[in-house]
């Protein structure tokens, strides 16, 4: 169930699943392009027959509450608070300024974006979770307008979160369509400057083709555990990790690197247990076929191989954590020890679960407060400030052969 696999082809079959996406996804984005609101209809449709509008009433998010129970209602709450808790520590500074020398104060102005689009995955199952993680960071960096589009039909649990991380302009469309809407734009939805959010990988490839109309926050496709374990790690846990990702998806992936020969089959064994009673067994049977183990001779190989990867999600069970900890560089969010599960990240401890996959972790970070800001250098340079300067701005503009950039400090040296 569990097996051996090559960590050069496991990442390279990752990416090229998001490169055979993007056929699909072009034609999908060409007829929202063609066919507007028409064509979102249209596709919505085939999920909601009786549709007349992809956007959800106000009507329809305050009846959603009488559909959710208290005690759900009452963990969303909890869960938005300790989310906010957490990323309210990554604000910046609206505006700072500092006299570098007598003369020159240089600075930084950040200033949140203006309109941001939010993807929340669903039809396989609800993701309020999600809804709360895109939204609350945008929220904190004081994005004033979030639309968010989920795919038919949205449940009521998605619409409550939405609604408690205070976002009211919610559509009913998913894919690469819903992607297509909010970077064109048409005749309802209003395109914005940013689009977050994990999904498919067709919501993935539309986002990574329509960079130049709507920035994105990482390439955020079919969900991904790695897990750095040694001798003293419990195989169980393990087991019970690698399940609870695969049975996000039937693209998702469970790596396993260790450095005791013994755990791969002593996890297996748990997994094979534990899959007995499993209620989403055809999806985790699909993702554990892209999943299994490398043995490596010692810690260190075994963290080069796990920064090969790059997992969206890395757990350490290691019997010295928080040295591989520090020898970690590419992952997406890292859960320490025996009792740090991944699931603390999904929902409650505060950290943002919306995370770059496909090895995509070598080179972005994780969803936070900076993707929904932008920054502005600030200087303020007197004329003491400018003598001090001026002779280097002169000497390399003429250099340049930029007679004017030198031109517009000397004339401010000699002015009198």
């Amino acid at each position: 169930m569990f097996n051996a696999l090559d960590v050069d082809r496991w990442v390279s079959a990752r990416r090229s699943s998001l490169d055979e996406a993007k056929a699909s996804a072009a034609g999908i984005i060409q007829a929202v392009r063609d066919g507007g609101d028409g064509a979102l209809l249209a596709m919505a449709r085939k999920h909601e027959p009786d549709l007349t509008s992809v956007r959800v009433t106000d009507e329809e998010v305050e009846a959603a509450y009488n559909d959710v129970e208290d005690r759900l209602i009452e963990s969303l709450i909890e869960a938005e608070a300790r989310i906010t808790r957490f990323h309210e520590l990554q604000k910046e500074r609206s505006l700072w300024l500092e006299e570098v020398e007598p003369g020159i104060v240089l600075g930084v102005k950040t200033t949140p974006l203006d309109r941001v689009g939010l993807y929340v995955p669903g039809r396989r199952a609800a993701y309020p979770s999600t809804a709360l993680m895109n939204a609350v960071p945008a929220k904190v960096a004081g994005v004033p307008e979030m639309c968010a589009c989920s795919p038919p039909p949205i449940l009521p649990l998605t619409l409550v979160a939405l609604d408690i991380a205070g976002v009211s302009e919610i559509y009913r469309i998913g894919g690469a369509q819903a992607v297509a809407a909010m970077a064109l734009g048409t005749e309802t939805i209003r395109p914005v400057q940013k689009i977050v959010g994990p999904g498919n990988v067709y919501v993935t490839a539309a986002k990574m083709m329509l960079r130049e109309h709507a920035e994105i926050d990482f390439p955020a496709g079919p969900s991904e555990i790695g897990i750095l374990a040694d001798s003293t790690a419990n195989p169980v846990f393990i087991a019970i990790d690698i399940l609870a990702q695969a049975e996000h998806d039937p693209d998702a992936a469970c790596v396993l690197v260790t450095t005791d020969k013994s755990l791969p089959g002593r996890v297996n064994k748990e997994i094979v247990r534990l899959f007995a009673t499993a209620p989403r067994k055809d999806i985790i049977e699909k993702a554990l076929r892209q999943s299994g183990y490398v043995i490596a001779p010692d810690m260190d190989e075994a963290i080069t191989a796990m920064n090969e990867i790059a997992p969206e999600h890395l757990s350490i069970q290691a019997g010295d954590p928080l040295t591989v900890l520090n020898a970690v560089r590419h992952a997406g969010s890292i859960f320490v020890g025996p009792y740090t599960p991944v699931a603390a990240g999904d929902y409650a401890s505060g950290t943002n679960h919306v995370l770059p996959t496909a090895g995509y972790a070598k080179t972005y970070s994780g969803l936070n407060v900076s993707h929904f800001c932008k920054t502005s250098t600030v200087q303020i340079i007197d004329r003491r400030g400018l003598e001090a300067i001026g002779d280097t701005i002169e000497a390399i503009a003429d250099a340049e052969g930029l007679s004017a950039h030198a031109e517009s400090v000397r004339i401010r040296r000699s002015y009198k």
